[in-house]
């Protein structure tokens, strides 16, 4: 085998190498994004809608009692209830906020304080007008979930198509390369007489 001969082997096979290595690192690039996307749905925007729910289970059970005008729940059940709400809060606040959830979370938090330093000497249509607003900002907060977990997927959804893109290139590529490592190999230069 001539030094040329040998040279054309090399180039070829550099080739290839250098575009799989080259696929391969944006092929990982993309799955990071698609791997990061999906922890996001789940630890930010899936607990977090549990938390909210959660929330409003409690919110209603302090709003029911107000309507009921029950004593002995404010009496027995209001502080567990009230700390319950506290934990609550202290785990949606770690999971990841945009800056919208952030403010409308802020809302929530001053309007439950607002609710519960004024349960023992408010009026019934004051703590009623807490309520309403603490519903409104759980509301708000369920539905930033939803448009986040939608982005998170269409962003999720989007790598997956770049990889699928990435690898029909890479086939045409690998094929491409192979018809001219074969013509490099097979072809003989004339010699000159």
């Amino acid at each position: 085998m001539t030094l040329y001969n040998k040279i054309k082997w090399v180039l070829g096979i550099l080739m290839i190498f250098v575009l799989i290595i080259t696929t391969n690192l944006i092929d990982k690039n993309n799955f990071v994004r698609v791997r990061d996307s999906v922890v996001t749905i789940y630890e930010d925007r899936l607990i977090a809608n549990d938390l909210i729910f959660d929330m409003l289970k409690l919110v209603q059970e302090k709003e029911l009692a107000v309507a009921m005008a029950d004593t002995t729940f404010f009496k027995v059940k209001n502080a567990a209830v009230n700390t319950s709400l506290q934990a609550l809060i202290s785990r949606f606040e770690e999971t990841k906020l945009t800056q919208k959830e952030a403010q409308v979370f802020t809302d929530f938090k001053a309007n439950i304080q607002g609710l519960i330093d004024s349960e023992n000497n408010a009026s019934s249509t004051k703590l009623i007008k807490h309520f309403e607003r603490v519903k409104a900002n759980l509301n708000d907060l369920s539905k930033i979930q939803l448009n986040e977990g939608s982005r998170q997927m269409s962003i999720s959804k989007r790598a997956v198509d770049t990889v699928e893109l990435f690898t029909q290139i890479e086939i045409y590529m690998l094929v491409f390369l192979a018809i001219i490592i074969q013509i490099i190999v097979m072809y003989k230069p004339k010699e000159k007489a």
